[in-house]
């Protein structure tokens, strides 16, 4: 699946390893002590080898809280998209629950996590825009919609399968209630269906087209409809460089810019966590609308990167640049998860998730996901030159320059 525009927020393990570069080894060695203290009952690990990333086996029990026999209904399940971000967690922990799959793309993109579980799935190739002939015919108990990018998209896949599919999961996003002007917005908020710009803001544009792809696909389904609306996912897989940019920063340590107020509030939400859940409701049979956004409680900036910081041991010191107005006039208005809580994003960072809790959304500590990031970004999964050339939202250079910037301005 595609990442949403910056502001609109959305979207779309492991073998232990020692590593012989700057401070890895200690966090491997802080990673094992949270695995068997912070995180004793969440998914650890993505699967990594040093061999090849991209084809290491699913893991086992030990990643997966698993039901009593004879409590979860086996599933054939169809997915549209299933080789991004999001996708190959869904297939991975679908088939550890012992689900049937089938996923629905164009053969264009080979899975970066995961690769063989996606031996086990039924590959069908066309395209959501012009050809969906490999899905007439058939008939599935659920259909995870993970790459529905057009309204169009949505209306002509729902439609095709609403006699043959037992229910529906769309992947929409908590960019449906952009422009964010109120705080802890629940799933009875007002959502926006047009977009007064007329197409030149990203973010209205991206919400817009989730929004009423929403209602496209309850106007096929009706109660069968399950909508998830995510924040920032983030972890293993991630190829925005927006999540990412922390871990690595951190791991790299020396003085650190952070932008924004210490009790700025940040969401963002494990790819885990909520393909985990995703699969857990159809299970259950579950319908409605849930805005997944994390963690549990309201996490603050000073506590967002202190948490990060659990992941290494580097040498570090923070300095925090927590004036809006020289963020702004540099050029600094996000590092995701952090974006600047005024105007049209005033409340972006505080949807209200507790309906997902209710039904059984959790989340695992952010160190385990920082670490689990780290571990995914050193190995072949993230190639020589990406890990060279990164879209973080500061490089090194700009850094150092805004830091002399806010120094030169208080002395």
């Amino acid at each position: 699946m595609d990442n949403p525009p910056v502001f609109a927020t959305a979207l779309s393990d492991c073998h232990i390893v020692e590593r012989e570069i700057g401070s890895r080894r200690v966090a491997v060695d802080r990673r094992h002590f949270l695995k068997t203290t912070l995180a004793a009952g969440g998914a650890l690990g993505i699967g990594l080898s040093t061999q090849r990333a991209s084809s290491a086996e699913p893991v086992g029990a030990e990643t997966t809280a698993r039901l009593p026999v004879g409590t979860r209904r086996q599933l054939d399940i169809l997915i549209l998209g299933g080789t991004g971000f999001i996708g190959p967690h869904l297939v991975r922990f679908a088939l550890e629950r012992g689900h049937t799959v089938s996923i629905f793309t164009r053969g264009r993109t080979e899975p970066d996590l995961f690769a063989d579980s996606f031996e086990h799935v039924e590959h069908l190739i066309g395209d959501r825009a012009s050809d969906l002939t490999a899905l007439r015919g058939r008939s599935w108990d659920a259909v995870i919609d993970d790459s529905g990018q057009r309204v169009r998209w949505t209306h002509d896949s729902a439609q095709l399968l609403k006699d043959s599919v037992g229910a529906y999961l769309y992947v929409s996003s908590t960019g449906v209630f952009y422009p964010y002007r109120t705080v802890e917005i629940t799933e009875d908020g007002a959502i926006v269906l047009t977009d007064p710009t007329s197409g030149k803001s990203e973010d209205y544009a991206y919400g817009v087209m989730k929004a009423n792809s929403e209602i496209e696909a309850r106007k096929a389904f009706g109660d069968r409809t399950l909508v998830i609306r995510p924040g920032y996912i983030v972890g293993p897989g991630d190829r925005s460089d927006r999540f990412t940019y922390w871990p690595v920063r951190v791991e790299r340590g020396g003085e650190i810019l952070v932008p924004g107020k210490k009790g700025d509030f940040v969401q963002q939400i494990d790819v885990r966590d909520l393909t985990e859940w995703m699969i857990r409701l159809l299970e259950e049979g579950e319908g409605g609308t849930y805005n997944a956004t994390g963690p549990a409680s309201h996490l603050t900036m000073a506590e967002f990167v202190y948490g990060v910081r659990a992941a290494t041991d580097s040498e570090l010191s923070w300095t925090w640049v927590d004036d809006y107005d020289f963020l702004a006039e540099h050029e600094l208005p996000y590092a995701i998860p952090w974006i600047m809580p005024t105007g049209d994003n005033l409340g972006s960072q505080r949807i209200d998730c507790a309906r997902a809790r209710a039904a059984g959304l959790t989340f695992r500590p952010l160190a385990v996901t920082a670490m689990d990031t780290l571990e995914w970004w050193h190995s072949d999964a993230v190639g020589d030159e990406w890990r060279a050339h990164p879209r973080f939202v500061l490089t090194p250079e700009r850094e150092r320059a805004v830091l002399e910037a806010w120094k030169g301005r208080r002395s």
